[in-house]
């Protein structure tokens, strides 16, 4: 049960950051121009990890004091992992390329803190994604389960943004290509329809 718990929040936790996005972005053109790679890291993982335990534990109280919405929060989950499959298999069919910009002179720390907390906590799919989506499906866990799934997810936002950071150098020649980024939205749409007919098994 815990293990499948977190397994679960591993692979939808993992299917929801793995997306082109402002946040991965900057993180990528900061670990590739080599500035503040480490602090860029760890404020994306922080805020992600706070976001998480904050959509589970306070999602799992409500799904306790109200067993009536389970329904209907298994049916907006549904249906936003529906949407979120459509939109990366329609990115499948229109990929995109991360690219870093090099040329420009290096910021100060205080300039990428605060950039990197911008797009971490100053995009609404951020709190869709972690506090209403992973919350919803994590307060649905029976016992231990809420605590496994949020480890999961955590755990999924900890390997995603070290391998990003400390890996770019290295993704870089692979990502440039417009078709590694066809496969990787076509396996995430896969995993959130999946995801999204298991909530009703």
């Amino acid at each position: 049960m815990e293990a499948t718990a977190f397994l679960k929040g591993m692979g939808l936790g993992g299917g929801l950051i793995v997306a082109i996005g402002s946040q991965n972005a900057y993180l990528l053109r900061q670990a590739l121009k080599r500035e503040y790679v480490l602090t860029c890291i760890a404020i994306c993982i922080v805020c992600d990890i706070a976001l998480i335990g904050a959509g589970v534990a306070g999602m799992g109280e409500l799904i306790s004091g109200a067993p009536a919405l389970l329904f209907w929060i298994k049916l907006a989950g549904a249906g936003f992992l529906f949407w979120y499959g459509l939109r990366a298999a329609r990115s499948a069919f229109n990929p995109g390329v991360m690219a870093a910009d090099g040329d420009k002179p290096a910021a100060s720390r205080h300039a990428v803190i605060a950039a990197m907390l911008a797009f971490s906590l100053l995009n609404p799919h951020v709190y869709l994604d972690t506090v209403v989506l992973l919350g919803s499906i994590g307060g649905q866990q029976i016992g231990d389960g809420r605590i496994y799934f949020a480890l999961g997810a955590m755990a999924a936002s900890i390997i995603w943004f070290s391998s990003l950071g400390f890996g770019a150098r290295f993704l870089i020649p692979i990502f440039a290509n417009p078709r590694a980024w066809q496969i990787l939205d076509g396996v995430i749409a896969v995993v959130m329809w999946v995801l999204a007919v298991s909530l009703f098994l």
